[in-house]
């Protein structure tokens, strides 16, 4: 695609049909929009922090319960049940805000095209686009591996109870034989 069709899709006015106050208005919606960005980023962080809460509450309540002995095996496996699907929405919940990013950070990129210099354009590139890690590792690239490591102690906690299960099961069936 053109610059030329970029421009268009983004830009309804040439400055010359807009009127004195273009550069004006275009500098203030630039601000709004880099503001709006950063309050996505806000958002996003918020949302991690109350995810990694939960996740780690519910990991904790299930070693306390279950050390002292105030959970049922069933339990357990319900909760962790319960803990994956909130890792699985926290994932969800990311890489949505991954994609309402990178559509912002395209768009900021297009709006500098008009602008005296192209900052964020330019420090991306500098950063490699994010495709080399010596240089930049994305915050999203570790972002979206944390719901997955809960995901696994959830699975391990699933496993250790199903062993539970066996072990009561294999005891009842010894002490019947005796």
């Amino acid at each position: 695609m053109s610059d030329e069709k970029n421009k268009k899709t983004i830009f309804n006015f040439e400055e010359n049909d807009y009127g004195s106050e273009y550069k004006n208005h275009l500098m203030e919606q630039y601000r709004i929009y880099i503001d709006s960005a950063e309050r996505i980023s806000d958002r996003r962080q918020k949302n991690n922090d109350f995810f990694l809460t939960v996740n780690t509450a519910l990991l904790a309540l299930l070693g306390i319960s279950s050390k002292a002995n105030n959970i049922s095996i069933p339990m357990i496996i319900i909760v962790s049940f319960a803990g994956i699907i909130i890792c699985y929405s926290w994932y969800r919940l990311v890489m949505s805000y991954k994609n309402i990013n990178t559509g912002k950070f395209k768009v900021v990129h297009k709006i500098e095209k008009q602008l005296p210099v192209s900052l964020y354009d330019v420090e991306w590139k500098e950063l490699g686009e994010g495709k080399n890690k010596k240089l930049y590792l994305p915050f999203t690239h570790v972002e979206l591996k944390i719901p997955w490591i809960f995901v696994v102690l959830y699975l391990i906690v699933i496993l250790i109870s199903i062993q539970w299960i066996s072990l009561l099961k294999a005891v009842c069936s010894f002490v019947s034989n005796c």
